[in-house]
């Protein structure tokens, strides 16, 4: 399948260090949740595993800020992450999180599939 986009939500869904807005993706033929954040204005978005254990990292729906509003924090270890590039900072960590791409443009923001990374069909 060619890389396309996919809309993923209003601009004004994500707010700067705010819940995320989560959604479904194919990775490497598995099922996966994704996150979307934004973050000192600019959108990211990640794969929603830690890379510690490949499990959930939010510690309730859509929460993965911590209180400062600085770091992506796994719920289940602690793993620290840099919003803005996933890259691990501090805690059980086996590298950083799985990038997905994002654009934002007239007020949409849409995520970018690659070779394995595909929409979930339904």
């Amino acid at each position: 399948m060619p890389d396309v986009t996919m809309p993923l939500c209003p601009s004004a869904d994500l707010v700067d260090g705010g819940p995320a807005v989560a959604f479904d993706v194919r990775y490497a033929g598995e099922h996966c949740r994704a996150f979307a954040i934004r973050y000192e204005g600019r959108v990211h978005a990640y794969l929603n595993r830690c890379s510690h254990v490949p499990m959930e990292m939010d510690y309730q729906e859509g929460r993965f800020f911590d209180d400062t509003g600085r770091w992506l924090l796994c719920a289940t270890h602690g793993a620290a992450y840099q919003p803005d590039t996933g890259a691990c900072v501090g805690g059980p960590c086996r590298g950083g999180l799985v990038k997905v791409a994002l654009s934002e443009e007239g007020g949409m923001v849409r995520w970018h599939t690659a070779p394995l990374l595909q929409p979930v069909e339904f």
